[in-house]
């Protein structure tokens, strides 16, 4: 597994190993030593989650407060997606900027998203199924939401009209909600 860093400090982009033959091919897509080492753990998950999104699904901007904060791994099993992190950490330089990449079923790189970021992805591809690896679990009374086209943000999310949730399209503007601890 070879490990790329993002602009966003904390934000790493994982691509493993596809081992390929007549047979077909093997990845392993979660090996805890190895993880730990490449983003200085020890970290451990809780929580598996996996969605199946139409093409044009647009999920987030989602994170959750301290003492409930998520770190998330993930990756995609089938299909594509546009993946958005946004660095939330207000003592941050990197505050207020996001990242985007493809993650697909083809290359199977990875995103390690420590707590201190808000994510969401559109999928490009219809059944896309989205794997999520979280160290904590899903708590609603710490859970937020970011208005995914927040005109602070500017996401260019490559699509006119995604097809988002009642939850998702009533999300707070940035900065307008209880901001992420200080360190």
């Amino acid at each position: 597994m070879t490990i790329t860093n993002t602009p966003l400090p904390g934000l790493v982009q994982l691509r493993p190993r596809i081992h390929h033959d007549e047979r077909g091919q093997f990845v392993v897509t979660y090996d805890q030593r190895r993880f730990n080492e490449l983003v200085g753990g020890p970290l451990y998950f809780v929580q598996d989650n996996e969605s199946t999104s139409k093409a044009g699904v647009l999920r987030g901007l989602h994170y959750q407060l301290p003492p409930s904060a998520q770190g998330k791994l993930v990756h995609v099993v089938k299909g594509s997606v546009l993946d958005v992190c946004v660095d939330i950490r207000p003592d941050a330089p990197t505050y207020g900027q996001h990242y985007k990449v493809v993650l697909d079923d083809v290359h199977k790189d990875m995103l390690w998203i420590p707590p201190g970021f808000a994510h969401g992805f559109v999928a490009l591809e219809e059944g896309t199924v989205f794997v999520y690896k979280c160290t904590a679990l899903y708590d609603p009374s710490t859970e937020r939401c970011i208005r995914w086209n927040d005109p602070v943000l500017n996401i260019d999310w490559g699509i006119a009209a995604p097809l988002v949730s009642a939850k998702d399209e009533v999300g707070a503007a940035f900065g307008s909600q209880e901001p992420w601890p200080s360190r």
